[in-house]
């Protein structure tokens, strides 16, 4: 058993401990929590289960990498404290465990990384002997290893298109959705998300994978955005209102460019109620998916919709995003040190799993 640590109890940390339980080559070991309202809590419980872990959640960060982990699962944000997570996991690297997470952008693609991010991690690893997997689900696998999977069903290839369409009240995180991205905000607000460069900084990593994989030059990485004002004010059941006027929908694309035409694309369809933007494309059943479409011949369209916590959309995509990073721990384990990215990683049946039921 691989001794693994959960490092957050957020919307990621409770489906990691989850993930952990569940898998048959891992042992949770310890929870680490920065609310001091958690600190003593069970994982079980603070994992959303119906019974205890014998794991209490702790504070005490020296205390629990002193204890040296095979493996961190690293879940707390990295999205308005990008500094502090790129310590942390440097932190856990010294030690030399194992950490995967979805937190730090930048090296998703890590050979793109700027210094200031890939740097400290090689340090760390040189140092301790630990390895870094960062993945997700968008950025992460609904557009890396899925599309690429998919365009190799092909006989030519013309385009390669990644959507994530999503209603984002279902999204518990109100200062991503509200600040960040900037639902209910007036139009004249300025999300930093949706800023010029912040798009190709979070998805462009994505575009150079594909583009690397499919074996292609990249002229340049491009940007598109269109924001959409609410109609009506709308009361959302997990945030609270949201007026009329103000940001309602957000559509924005990050495109590859080779031979002057967009051929490798990752679009955002973001809504905080379904009336807004109509005209848009639509997920299924108006609450989330991802799909990838191939323009070629044949032409593919596949769409992955995730539900979890109680069919919630977003929890369902937080966990797939958790599910690609622990159930790549045992490989990284015996990989070796390093960095490694979403190419180097295989997407691995659930051996051992199959109707096994967590205790």
């Amino acid at each position: 058993m691989i001794p693994t640590v959960v490092w957050g109890t957020g919307n990621v940390g409770r489906a990691a401990i989850r993930a952990v339980d569940a898998h048959p080559a891992l042992e949770l070991t310890a929870v680490l929590v920065h609310d001091p309202a958690k600190t003593g809590r069970d994982a079980g419980r603070l994992a959303g289960l119906d019974r205890d872990l014998g794991v209490a959640a702790t504070d005490d960060i020296d205390a629990v990498l002193a204890a040296g982990p095979r493996a961190v699962v690293y879940a707390a944000s990295g999205d308005l404290r990008p500094d502090e997570a790129l310590a942390d996991i440097a932190r856990a690297l010294r030690t030399g465990a194992v950490v995967v997470t979805p937190a730090l952008y930048p090296l998703y693609d890590h050979r793109s990384a700027p210094p200031e991010f890939r740097d400290p991690v090689l340090e760390a690893v040189k140092e301790g002997g630990g390895s870094l997997f960062v993945s997700g689900v968008d950025p992460g696998w609904g557009n890396d290893v899925l599309p690429l999977l998919i365009s190799g069903l092909g006989t030519t290839l013309d385009a390669v298109r990644c959507q994530e369409i999503f209603d984002y009240s279902t999204y518990d995180q109100p200062d991503s959705v509200r600040l960040l991205v900037g639902m209910g905000q007036p139009m004249d607000y300025d999300p930093p998300m949706l800023l010029p460069s912040v798009p190709t900084m979070v998805w462009g990593g994505q575009i150079r994978l594909m583009a690397r994989a499919l074996g292609v030059e990249l002229d340049e990485i491009r940007e598109t955005l269109d924001r959409r004002a609410l109609d009506t004010t709308i009361t959302t059941r997990t945030m609270g209102e949201f007026e009329a006027g103000t940001q309602g929908a957000v559509r924005f694309e990050v495109q590859g460019i080779v031979g002057g035409e967009p051929r490798i694309v990752i679009e955002h369809v973001t809504r905080i109620h379904p009336s807004c933007a109509p005209d848009w494309p639509t997920p299924p059943d108006g609450c989330g998916a991802h799909r990838v479409i191939i323009e070629g011949r044949p032409r593919i369209e596949v769409t992955v919709e995730a539900a979890d916590e109680g069919e919630n959309r977003s929890a369902g995509g937080n966990a797939t995003a958790v599910g690609r990073l622990v159930n790549a721990i045992d490989w990284l384990v015996e990989a070796g040190p390093g960095l490694y990215d979403a190419l180097d990683v295989p997407l691995r049946p659930a051996a051992g799993r199959l109707g096994r039921k967590q205790p």
